[in-house]
């Protein structure tokens, strides 16, 4: 190709955006990058998602941070693919697109009662407690002393931990403050994990499991029956080291005895909920049937119901069940798989053919797994991909004619709509409001948590002429 500036729209500013932006800047050849993000502040769930008690994992920010100060990089906070800008819109102005919307969708249990108040998404939760914009009057009643929390990995243990953690060291964190103050006051003393399968089986990270071991006026407990493995649970965690120091901190939990005091985190597996139990339009607990295991053909164990049923009484019940991808506007979409189509990053049409110019990756790419730094080695196979493309010549839309290049109108186009957009000075602005605010009170920041205070921190951007 010639020397030319190639054009990129990054929608998305997570992590798999900015590893994404990182490999693009790192790859030779001029480029200049726009991102656009839904919400005014970049780093997506390393911002929203991250529990604020773990802030060694939140400083990986500092990285992104310095690739937003790129000459070549624009950022566009609070501009929404579908509202406020459109898929074609950017197919005519650039020359690739890259999808890193994340899994923004909540799996159900799809069992009765779901619907009850106290029935509720660790999603929600989570943004709840982080500041998320959206979730900020999710309003979480925790008058009650029992919480269910289904599902085996992180983030159920995340929920769990802000849950029963002292609420003086929440308040060295960059916790919201409504949800602080929430905490505070709350009656909560004992959450119980249910695991439809066993111990071998949780995807828990064992640095976050054994943190339980360790929090101030907390006990984590565990059922030693429920320890015991089956042959293929045990061939399973041979080997693994995750799994087998998962299992050697449970069965520990399994010893433990309580202070008359402690807050309690219960550990239970093999525990299939069919019902959240209500009344008077509440929660007051899950029924779940006791389950085993059984081999499949395809080798995967299977939780199989016994018929035996057992009741976990709770005031509010939290399903962290996994996320799903949601569709964008004019953007092709897996709905069995629930992530944009692709192979190897290249986005695939309806036709089984590559979309010209148009990548993906997280997951919306791969599904929601794996940990932040899983996403480096996805965008990196992206990267590669549209390399490959831009010396061949292959670029998205109207852009293969040389024609709409560049983004050129997507200020004016932003402007005419009345969209108010926070560029990388208003993010400068917004970042030192918050930073300024947690420092006076000996915290890493303190979170403008709704929208319209964000852009009246980051103040009007400074359109090019």
């Amino acid at each position: 190709m010639s020397g030319r500036t190639v054009k990129v729209a990054v929608v998305g500013a997570g992590p798999a955006a900015f590893f994404a932006v990182e490999a693009l800047l790192k790859a030779g050849g001029r480029v200049s990058v726009d991102v656009f993000n839904r919400l005014p502040a970049p780093f997506g769930l390393v911002r929203d998602g991250v529990a604020p008690d773990h802030q060694a994992i939140k400083s990986v920010a500092k990285v992104y941070q310095r690739l937003l100060e790129w000459d070549e990089l624009r950022y566009f906070g609070g501009v929404e693919l579908g509202a406020d800008v459109h898929a074609d819109e950017l197919r005519a102005a650039y020359d690739q697109i890259v999808y890193a919307v994340g899994a923004q969708g909540e799996r159900p249990l799809d069992i009765p009662g779901e619907e009850l108040k106290g029935s509720r998404s660790a999603a929600a939760f989570v943004g709840w407690y982080n500041g998320h914009p959206e979730y900020r009057d999710a309003g979480f009643a925790l008058d009650c002393r029992r919480v269910v929390v289904v599902g085996n990995g992180n983030v159920a243990l995340d929920v769990a931990r802000i849950l029963v953690r002292s609420p003086d060291r929440l308040a060295e964190t960059d916790i919201a403050d409504h949800a602080l103050k929430a905490l505070r006051r709350s009656r909560v003393r004992e959450v119980t994990l249910l695991g439809r399968r066993g111990p071998a089986q949780a995807a828990f990270t064992n640095p976050e499991l054994r943190e339980f071991g360790t929090l101030e006026g907390v006990s984590a407990l565990a059922e030693a029956r429920e320890l015991e493995l089956d042959p293929a649970s045990e061939a399973m965690a041979a080997g693994d080291r995750v799994r087998t120091r998962n299992l050697a901190t449970l069965r520990s939990y399994a010893e433990t005895t309580p202070g008359a005091d402690d807050r309690l985190v219960r550990f239970r597996f093999f525990v299939s909920p069919v019902e959240i139990l209500g009344r008077e339009g509440r929660a007051t607990g899950v029924r779940a049937e006791r389950t085993r295991l059984e081999e499949g053909a395809d080798g995967w164990l299977r939780a199989v119901g016994t018929g035996e049923f057992e009741t976990f009484p709770c005031g509010m019940a939290l399903r962290s069940v996994g996320y799903r991808g949601v569709a964008l506007p004019g953007v092709p979409f897996d709905s069995g798989r629930g992530v944009i189509p692709n192979d190897g990053g290249r986005v695939v049409g309806a036709d089984g053919r590559p979309v010209a110019g148009e990548y993906v990756v997280g997951w919306a790419k791969r599904g929601p797994s794996g940990v932040i730094g899983t996403n480096k080695a996805d965008a990196a196979e992206t990267v590669r991909a549209m390399v490959e493309d831009r010396d061949a010549g292959v670029f998205a839309g109207c852009a293969v004619t040389g024609a709409g290049r560049g983004g050129v109108g997507v200020e004016a186009l932003l402007l005419r709509r009345g969209v108010r957009w926070v560029d990388k000075a208003g993010w400068r602005r917004l970042d030192g409001c918050e930073t300024r605010a947690g420092k006076a009170r000996g915290r890493p920041r303190v979170k403008l948590c709704r929208v319209e205070e964000m852009l009246e921190a980051a103040g009007p951007p400074e359109v090019e002429s």
